[in-house]
């Protein structure tokens, strides 16, 4: 699926751009961010092995949801200076493009049961 390889993706991105990070976010901000950004490509390849796409879109709603705090998450990396403008362009544009995919294919498989 498309949409889980651009959040793999994005989560390698992320990994590499938070170990630039200042060392007393290890356990905050850090965290955080990997924690988000990876339970998004987790969750789509996990509803991707359940049978039935109510369960599939049920996964799909928390892809989405991480997505929404990785948003925030980004926003508040850049206003404490921890992201240059352009990365944080780059990454911001990227969130809103797998939302997008995520929104048509919950609501592609919400309309089918």
């Amino acid at each position: 699926m498309r949409v889980w390889e651009q959040s793999h993706q994005l989560t390698l991105l992320l990994y590499s751009q938070t170990k630039t990070f200042p060392n007393e976010e290890k356990y905050g901000l850090i965290s955080q961010i990997r924690r988000a950004v990876a339970s998004i490509p987790t969750n789509i390849a996990e509803g991707c092995g359940k049978i039935g796409d109510k369960d599939f879109a049920r996964y799909l709603n928390i892809s989405f949801g991480s997505a929404s705090e990785l948003e925030y998450l980004m926003i508040l990396s850049k206003d404490l200076d921890y992201l240059s403008s352009d990365m944080f362009l780059t990454i911001s544009t990227e969130i809103i493009a797998i939302k997008k995919q995520l929104y048509h294919l919950i609501i592609k498989l919400n309309a089918g049961s």
